[in-house]
């Protein structure tokens, strides 16, 4: 008898894309509700992260609005500092996100794996990021989730913004106030719910920066309440031997970042000039940073995995269904879908960076505001703060307004406790 064999798949490149077009290979990371996975592009070769997200686990956790929010930001925006969106689409059960695959792992991983980074390495990193925080500001829109978690490395070492499922434009003359974004990295005005816009980014910046060069968050509390007390009270404390740890360049920078006062605060007046015209940015060449034109300090190992392989191995012993690609049922009556199932069909477009142009769904009025299609977002991503413990870890710190697609690592030592030799400057 012959031997029976399978028809090859036929794969309609010039068609919308979907999940045919890719060879699927390791998994890298996982959510709440939805996985990452590095693809590989049949036809371009090109590699990519693939980010799928499980539509029944996406409607429990009524995340569906955060979701279409993501994808429509990621479509407006494409930078050198941001994981870019490339592809979008959709099957009956996931939705899809291909992203710019970033091979170095982010810093919370490195920040776990090596302890504090050195002031060269942090400077130039917020840099990248100053970079890619103007551009997103300057397109009104805010992110309100920057941390090490969201922040990734390509091969070289690049920074780039990642996690945009919290993002929101925003407004100049409409405040935003709902309690949105990773506690320990919120400005003091979220807290203190008076309204906000996109100044809280640069005092995450600051949160982020004193972390990476200390090994822990200059605001501390066991609780969600006691954080929230420091966060709006606390001084900056520095260790007491910080001048021979840090330039005293750097040390203004991370106060001029963490400074309260919005009209003070570092970013908020000028954007990036700022940032160009600070001390220890001193003789630093923006255009060729800009252009990626000058070698990080610190370049991934590539000999290792800079990821938690863990991932792979639920993907292998524990997944009940498995990815794979799968033809969508034909001829389903719409009216037969929940509101939304419904809303995810018509509003998770289709996207493919090589056949369409980038644009904003967001159209600003002559007064600058929105029209209805950014309200989508404010009432959604609203949190509830409660008086959980160990608020103060030093570990990825979950965002409040929404649970995070990203690898979960494991963090740094508690530090609820100030020691005696660290002091306020």
């Amino acid at each position: 008898m012959g031997a029976l064999c399978c028809k090859p798949e036929v794969i309609d490149f010039e068609g919308e894309v979907d999940l045919y077009h890719f060879y699927l290979l390791r998994a890298v990371g996982k959510g709440a509700f939805g996985k990452v996975r590095v693809v590989q592009h049949k036809q371009t070769k090109n590699l990519y992260a693939l980010k799928y997200i499980n539509k029944a686990k996406c409607c429990k956790m009524r995340a569906v609005s955060n979701i279409i929010q993501e994808r429509r930001l990621l479509e407006e925006i494409e930078s050198p500092f941001i994981c870019n969106l490339r592809y979008a689409f959709q099957d009956d059960e996931n939705l899809f996100m291909v992203l710019d695959l970033m091979l170095g792992g982010d810093l919370r991983f490195h920040l776990d794996r090596s302890g504090n980074m050195k002031e060269e390495v942090v400077r130039f990193y917020v840099a990248e990021l100053a970079i890619g925080l103007d551009y997103l500001h300057r397109l009104q829109i805010v992110h309100r989730d920057l941390k090490p978690d969201n922040v990734l490395l390509d091969e070289k070492g690049h920074a780039h913004i990642t996690d945009f499922n919290i993002a929101v434009h925003f407004a100049p003359r409409r405040p935003l106030t709902s309690v949105a974004g990773s506690m320990a990295y919120m400005a003091p005005e979220v807290l203190a719910k008076r309204g906000y816009l996109h100044h809280v980014d640069w005092w995450s910046l600051g949160v982020m920066a004193y972390e990476l060069l200390f090994g822990r968050r200059p605001f501390r509390g066991k609780t969600n309440s006691a954080l929230t007390h420091s966060i709006l009270n606390d001084r900056c404390v520095f260790p007491e031997n910080v001048d021979s740890i840090v330039s005293p360049e750097c040390i203004g920078c991370v106060k001029g970042l963490l400074e309260r006062d919005v009209n003070k605060r570092m970013g908020c007046r000028n954007g990036l000039e700022d940032f160009k015209t600070h001390p220890w940015f001193a003789g630093l060449d923006w255009a060729a940073l800009e252009a990626k034109e000058i070698s990080p300090p610190f370049e991934p190992d590539s000999k290792r995995a800079n990821f938690d392989a863990t991932h792979e191995l639920e993907e292998l012993l524990l997944e009940d269904n498995p990815l794979k690609a799968r033809r969508r049922q034909q001829g389903r009556d719409p009216s037969t879908l929940t509101p939304d199932l419904r809303k995810m069909e018509e509003h998770f477009l289709p996207f493919d960076h090589l056949k369409q142009k980038r644009r904003s769904f967001f159209k600003r009025r002559a007064d600058g505001e929105f029209g209805t299609a950014s309200q989508m977002s404010n009432a959604s991503v609203a949190g509830t703060l409660t008086d959980q413990p160990l608020a103060d870890t030093n570990a990825s710190s979950p965002s409040i307004a929404m649970n995070q697609l990203g690898s979960p690592l494991a963090g740094l030592p508690t530090n609820g406790n100030t020691p005696a030799r660290w002091r306020a400057i």
